[in-house]
């Protein structure tokens, strides 16, 4: 559980630090660009690392639901979201939205089971720890010091 918690922690640092990248190239090259970039170094370097690591036993893909090969398509929405979000909203205040989504869609998925999940139920626990979170997002965007009243 621990190696889970420290891949978590580091996988979001690396996000923020990605997503912050991806909207200053964009600024320069175009979301377009940008994503085709992120997306073509993102898969030369898990291309080369499978093929240190793995060999030739990366390419063993027998018993896959045929509509798992498209997943990766779906990483053009996410790269052009982001960076439209980011550069629109900011880093901390993007990046919140994009978290809460992710956990919302998340638990749907679980309690409906859906793609082969094995179905959770969901408690209210989980419920009133979205809120806490959104509530967190809006107090960060709405209660904090306004540069008008700095002045």
């Amino acid at each position: 559980m621990i190696t889970g918690l420290v891949l978590a922690a580091v996988s979001g640092a690396l996000l923020s630090v990605q997503n912050v990248f991806n909207s200053k190239v964009s600024l320069r090259a175009g979301t377009k660009a940008t994503t085709a970039l992120v997306l073509f170094l993102g898969f030369l370097a898990s291309f080369l690392i499978g093929l240190g690591v793995e060999g030739k036993s990366m390419f063993a893909l027998q018993n896959m639901q045929t509509w798992y090969w498209f997943s990766g398509m779906l990483g053009v929405g996410v790269v052009v979201s982001v960076v439209q979000a980011v550069m629109r909203l900011g880093p901390t205040y993007g990046i919140s939205i994009v978290m809460v989504s992710q956990l919302v869609y998340a638990l749907i998925m679980d309690s409906l089971g859906l793609m082969g999940l094995e179905k959770m139920a969901i408690s209210g626990k989980h419920l009133v720890g979205v809120l806490v979170i959104v509530a967190g997002i809006l107090v960060f965007k709405f209660g904090g010091v306004r540069k008008a009243d700095k002045a």
